[in-house]
């Protein structure tokens, strides 16, 4: 690899480091009660060479997303990288300064503007803007508008901005959150053999989520606001790299925001972690729409992760790589799906072009081009790859057990997938190890076997998601990922949501089985929003219906609440209910809830 890509080219280095000004005030960052949310001294291994326990192009990657400090990115343009996995842009106005994505913790959004303040004064916060609805660029936005200050600090967002902010997590919430742990390496020790990094950034922070909603939406391209004295032009790019999302162009600054939809790294078509499935062809189409509505009208380009990219050619080189890897990906896809390839025959078909391959910013450090390939053919194709040996497998432990007996034990298989590990063919040693581990999850020997081999795998890895996937598996299976704690619901994004959604997260936990033979309706009538919803029990499915509360209900409900929505937050969370006025069976509301089943934050996933 080392002769292979251009690592003689330093121009990502240089433009990493232009324009700094100040390194953080402190190295760590902490809560209120003193636990550490981030640590900037954490990546200080990565100043010295690439050790052979790291990809040497990905090693590359995390020195680069590890310097931290203020920047400026052009005149009144400024960024702080490297106090969280995202950026925080800061604008100058007459008056103050816009804030652009917030980052995820308050602690570090705090500690952030804290640092532009120390050397560029103490400038008020006069609007706050999010690019998307990802954690990670509004999680920190009660250290920018404070209690009482929403009504002094216009927030902009792109039309559908706090739906899609909380419904991430209504639905498969906790599966995500879980493999999250294994796509971050947040239980990794950091280090040469650990975590270095996400191909983004360094980790995500771990201190306090919050959600201020928007107060004006941003709903059409080449929409222009001014704040403060600054001309914005907006360009919407839904369904990208999240469902709503925006870049921005600054003409009095000539400095163009691309969000997360062009970064210093091939993007996630699908996300290790899970999610809906992106759509790579609108992707590429956007950032065409990019270069066309704003061309010729920016000297710098920048993001909310990574470095900017100077100079109008270099801008236009830079998205013109983007642009084409997510559409040769998505298109090439396409081209062999419809020549009867599967999505794994494709993604060991499909690589990108010469040129590209050469290009940093278009490597596969965050999404890759074999899981985005995988992505787009499940996009288009679902699950099933037409072969009906494929359409009733036996699920993972049967199918496991069937193999071991196959291969004459355990400690047989376990010892032809050391063989094969040896010969160097780690991806089929893993299957066999896999198969051992699945059909007798308590055999020591098996278990060390297949971490192994996940080390190798995780330290050859180029794409930082798959190191770190990888290297938290063989934790797993060494008995030495620590649990994760779960913190109740963060009261601002679950007044966020709509009676929909809360119903929804009810919903979705009801146990089926248990409830087969349980039949009950509730009304939910909400007075600040004058409507009933009705909620109905049967056959083991929750469903719903809402109307205005003037409009008659034929049927009569077992119980019927009367409240408003802070007050069923708080009986949603089991307390209040002697504040509500109901009528009808009281023990309705306790049937349901006693059905709802109760997810676990720690399921295995490298075991069964």
């Amino acid at each position: 690899m080392t002769t292979e890509l251009p690592f003689d080219d330093v121009r990502d280095f240089e433009n990493a480091d232009r324009g700094f000004v100040a390194g953080p005030a402190a190295p760590q960052v902490a809560d209120a009660r003193g636990a550490v949310v981030w640590d900037t001294d954490a990546y200080a291994f990565l100043e010295a060479d690439c050790p052979p326990t790291a990809d040497p192009s990905l090693w590359r990657q995390a020195r680069l997303c590890a310097r931290s400090g203020l920047y400026q990115v052009t005149e009144g343009v400024y960024q702080v990288r490297g106090l969280d996995i995202s950026n925080m842009t800061l604008i100058e106005g007459d008056r103050g300064v816009i804030v652009v994505d917030p980052l995820i913790s308050v602690e570090t959004a705090a500690a952030a503007l804290d640092l532009y303040r120390r050397h560029r004064g103490r400038r008020q916060v006069t609007a706050m803007i999010y690019t998307h609805p990802h954690a990670d660029h509004f999680g920190g936005s009660r250290a920018i508008v404070p209690y009482g200050r929403e009504s002094d600090i216009p927030v902009l967002a792109p039309a559908g901005f706090l739906e899609h902010a909380v419904s991430e997590n209504i639905y498969a919430g906790g599966a995500m959150s879980r493999r999250a742990v294994y796509m971050y390496g947040v239980g990794l020790p950091k280090g040469p053999a650990g975590q270095i990094g996400t191909g983004l950034g360094g980790v995500t922070s771990s201190g306090t989520v919050s959600l201020v909603p928007p107060t004006i939406d941003v709903t059409h391209t080449e929409q222009e606001e001014t704040i403060d004295g600054v001309r914005i032009v907006f360009q919407l790019t839904p369904g990208t790299e999240a469902p709503a999302e925006m870049n921005f162009l600054l003409p009095g600054h000539r400095a163009l925001c691309m969000a997360e939809n062009a970064t210093h790294t091939l993007h996630n078509v699908l996300t290790l972690r899970g999610a809906v499935v992106r759509d790579a062809r609108v992707w590429g189409q956007y950032l065409s729409e990019t270069m066309d509505v704003f061309a010729g009208q920016a000297d710098v380009v920048f993001a909310s992760h990574h470095w900017p990219t100077w100079g109008e050619p270099e801008v236009t080189e830079f998205l013109t790589a983007q642009r084409d890897a997510y559409a040769y990906l998505h298109d090439q896809t396409l081209r062999l799906l419809n020549r009867g390839l599967t999505g794994p025959e494709i993604a060991e078909t499909i690589t990108l072009s010469p040129a590209l391959e050469r290009t940093w910013s278009a490597r596969g450090y965050y999404g890759s081009v074999s899981h985005n390939v995988k992505a787009i053919y499940q996009r288009y194709m679902g699950w099933f790859d037409g072969n009906p040996a494929h359409l009733w497998e036996h699920p993972p432990v049967e199918l496991a057990k069937r193999y071991v007996a196959d291969y004459g034990g355990v400690r047989a298989i376990t010892e032809r997938g050391q063989e094969y590990a040896a010969q160097g063919d780690l991806r089929f040693a893993a299957t066999l190890l896999n198969h051992a581990v699945f059909a007798h999850p308590g055999n020591a020997q098996a278990r060390e076997a297949l971490a192994s081999v996940y080390d190798r795998l995780g330290h050859g890895a180029e794409n930082a998601t798959w190191r770190n996937f990888y290297l938290t598996g063989a934790m797993e299976l060494r008995g030495t990922l620590a649990k994760v704690s779960v913190d109740p619901a963060n009261p601002e994004v679950a007044m966020a949501m709509t009676v929909d959604q809360l119903i929804d997260s009810l919903a979705v936990r009801i146990d089926g089985p248990r409830a087969w033979d349980t039949e009950l309706t509730i009304d939910w009538h909400l007075t600040d929003e004058q409507r009933i919803w009705r909620l109905t029990l049967s056959n083991g499915a929750l469903t719903y219906r809402s109307a205005r509360a003037a409009r008659r209900r034929t049927g009569r409900p077992d119980l019927t609440m009367t409240l408003t929505k802070p007050q069923l937050l708080a009986v949603l969370a089991g307390h209040g209910l002697d504040t509500v006025t109901t009528q009808g069976d009281p023990t309705a509301l306790t049937r349901l809830t006693a059905l709802l089943d109760t997810p676990d934050p720690n399921f295995p996933i490298i075991t069964p």
